[in-house]
C-alpha cells in the first residue's frame, strides 16, 4: 500500500521567509511556487535529495483545522552522511534541538531540531538507506 514518500509539507506563517532559510539549508531554489488569493507566497516546493523526494512548505491558513502550531506528531527523518555536522548547520543557522543526536542500534544515528517555523526535522545516518542506493545504482 504505501510505496514511498512523495511529499512532506512543513506549516509556516511567512511563507516566504520560509523559502529562503529552506533555500539556503538546501542549496537549491523551489521548483514550483504558489501564491494565494491575496498575492503572498502559498506554498513552495523543492525537489530534493537522491530520489528529488519533495519538500512543501505551506502557508499555515491551510493548515487542517485540528493542527497545533509548534512540533508535535510524526518526525519524517531526511538521511544525511553526517548527523552531527547536519546538526550544526541547523543550529547555526536558528533552528532548536527538539531531539540530541542518538546512536541507536546497527549503525543508525538520529537527530531533529525544530525549524524557525515550528517544524519538526529529522535527520540519520540509515544504513539501510545506503544498502539501497548501492542496489539501485548497481
Amino acid at each position: 500500500m504505501l510505496r514511498g514518500m512523495a511529499t512532506v509539507s512543513y506549516w509556516a506563517e511567512d511563507v516566504a521567509a520560509a523559502k529562503e532559510w529552506y533555500t539556503e539549508l538546501l542549496g537549491v531554489e523551489p521548483y514550483f511556487e504558489r501564491s494565494g488569493p491575496d498575492g503572498r507566497p502559498a506554498y513552495v516546493e523543492f525537489r530534493i535529495g537522491d530520489h528529488l523526494h519533495e519538500l512543501g512548505l505551506v502557508d499555515r491558513r491551510y493548515a487542517p483545522g485540528d493542527a497545533r502550531p509548534g512540533p508535535g506528531g510524526a518526525v519524517l527523518f531526511w538521511h544525511v552522511d553526517d548527523v552531527a555536522a547536519a546538526v550544526q548547520r541547523l543550529l547555526a543557522m536558528g533552528a532548536r534541538i527538539y531531539q540530541e543526536v542518538t546512536p541507536r542500534e546497527a549503525g543508525f544515528v538520529t537527530a531533529s531540531v525544530v525549524d524557525p517555523f515550528g517544524n519538526v526535522l529529522g535527520v540519520m545516518t540509515n544504513p539501510h538507506y545506503l544498502e539501497m542506493l548501492r542496489d539501485v545504482r548497481g
